[in-house]
């Protein structure tokens, strides 16, 4: 991640009309609708129904006898509501958009720690380097490329990257496992370049509650099936594995699917530091809706097929997305702005597949 200050410019006054009007209108629904921007009844049963998927499989590891090929379809199961926690509850209470109660937002924030992970380095990760500057190398740390697979088209070229549309589905779902190593590296690069003091965290108290969480999770998820389950070490690790590998794939290709398709842009700044564009306008470039009318998908991923209403509005909460995009999407067509929606998740994937193929080669 370079430290770098990104300023983004008008490019005409027509862009910066869009801004505005598009809030007016957004705002306008919520009036009319005598709606709140928060969460309401929808996000309340997702909340139940997805920590109920991630922790009644795990009770029943705990308290049933059961064989190896049985335990393997409950932390199946507990990899679906893994995702489900990341995409429904945590991503919303982290932005701040699950309530209007900040004591509310902070606790179902902390299902963060239910994946493994930590909640300062995803607040900076994600909700201030990437959404602040989406689809930007080096600034934006979600679209970062490592090792076998190029997210992005200014990023250095491989030899490995030629035949990544196939392989990359592999290492996608490392993803929260490799989020459980690569915080302590990201914390300690975040308490390097003086992030951690500029957001008012001491670095010191935050690396030893990081450390302690981790502990706590391992002892639970890997400690309790050794000490109450017949199951052996390696039975119990297989089940650790196939959970994460199972949220992992589920939460990297969702999201890859809003941001690396045929479509959006990865712009880069001048010399200057300077991208020619509203922020507003930047961010609809950037970003990809799928899928508007699959309600059951729209449902589990927690609007994450709406990343374009997202990015623009990430206090508002998802189960508003579906009515807001259509107001997006006419806003974007009146100022004679492209919006990127693919109609159908199967659609979303193969643009997806195709951009890597591209990224790929030369």
């Amino acid at each position: 991640m370079k430290q770098t200050t990104i300023k983004f410019v008008n490019k005409n006054e027509e862009e910066h009309q869009f801004a505005i009007v598009l809030r007016k209108n957004v705002s306008e629904y919520f009036k009319v609708n005598n709606l709140s921007t928060k969460g309401n009844l929808t996000l309340a049963m997702q909340t139940i129904v997805m920590i109920s998927l991630y922790l009644a499989p795990f009770i029943l590891i705990l308290t049933i006898p059961m064989n190896g090929a049985m335990a393997i379809l409950m932390t199946v199961l507990m990899g679906i509501g893994v995702a489900g926690v990341g995409m429904c509850v945590m991503h919303d209470a982290i932005h701040g958009s699950f309530s209007h109660k900040v004591w509310l937002n902070k606790l179902f924030g902390g299902t963060m720690y239910l994946l493994g992970s930590n909640v300062f380095n995803w607040k900076m990760q994600h909700n201030i380097f990437h959404h602040a500057y989406t689809n930007i190398e080096g600034i934006d740390e979600d679209i970062a490329s490592r090792g076998p697979i190029r997210l992005c088209e200014n990023a250095p070229l491989k030899k490995i990257h030629r035949y990544q549309y196939i392989h990359a589905f592999f290492f996608y779902s490392l993803l929260t496992l490799s989020k459980m190593v690569r915080d302590f590296t990201q914390l300690a690069a975040y308490n390097r370049t003086g992030v951690t003091r500029q957001h008012k965290v001491d670095p010191a108290r935050e690396y030893t509650k990081m450390v302690i969480v981790k502990v706590v999770y391992l002892a639970l998820i890997i400690g309790l099936p050794l000490v109450f389950t017949s199951f052996v070490w390696w039975q119990v690790l297989l089940g650790f594995l196939t959970m994460h590998l199972v949220a992992g794939g589920i939460l990297s290709t969702i999201f890859q699917m809003a941001h690396v398709v045929e479509g959006t842009e990865q712009p880069m700044p001048d010399e200057k530091g300077i991208i020619h564009h509203n922020w507003a306008v930047h961010e609809l470039r950037t970003t990809s809706d799928f899928a508007r009318d699959n309600r059951l998908l729209n449902w589990y991923v927690g609007g994450l097929n709406f990343q374009i209403e997202h990015h623009l509005f990430p206090n508002i909460s998802h189960v508003h997305y579906r009515n807001i995009s259509r107001i997006v999407e006419r806003t974007a067509i009146e100022y004679g702005l492209e919006y990127n929606l693919k109609p159908s998740f199967i659609n979303a994937l193969g643009s997806h597949v195709r951009r890597l193929k591209e990224l790929g080669k030369e």
